[in-house]
């Protein structure tokens, strides 16, 4: 029986922190905030897988207020999704996402990520979508003041 979650992330662009997305290390003068690496894109893929298992959020698994996960990549946390899956017998039948940032251009990093993701989650490249749009100037992102990503999950697990 497949199953879809949906998952969304967004955080803070700031000064003095490295840009990580889809565990790629953009070259950007401003990074995201966060506990961890504060990769929006992977982040918002594990709240998608988590909930077509019908799981709590990225939050329940990694709280912010546990010294274990600062600074952390967060392709473990896709990793342990990725191990929640199997334990239970199901697949990854595809992941979609997207990234929407004003600035830096996301699309000549967007093959890279969806290596390190596929990696993490331990699936086909060609199972992986990503996207990036901008926010036409508008809202927070267009200020450039962050970066959200968005996400749907696709697991087929047994009855």
């Amino acid at each position: 029986m497949v199953h879809v979650g949906i998952g969304y992330d967004v955080h803070q662009l700031v000064v003095g922190r490295k840009l990580v997305l889809g565990g790629v290390e953009i070259p950007h003068p401003k990074g995201l905030d966060g506990h961890s690496d504060a990769d929006a894109l992977m982040h918002a893929i594990c709240d998608a897988v988590l909930g077509a298992l019908g799981e709590e959020d990225i939050g329940h698994f990694f709280p912010n207020t546990d010294p274990r996960w600062k600074g952390v990549p967060s392709r473990i946390f896709l990793e342990e999704a990725a191990r929640i899956i199997k334990l239970r017998n199901g697949r990854i039948v595809n992941i979609d996402a997207t990234v929407i940032a004003q600035a830096p251009k996301i699309y000549p990093h967007i093959a890279e990520m969806k290596r390190h993701i596929s990696i993490a989650l331990d699936i086909a490249e060609k199972q992986v979508g990503v996207k990036a749009t901008t926010n036409e100037t508008m809202g927070f992102i267009g200020r450039e003041e962050g970066i959200a990503a968005m996400a749907v999950a696709s697991i087929d697990l047994p009855a």
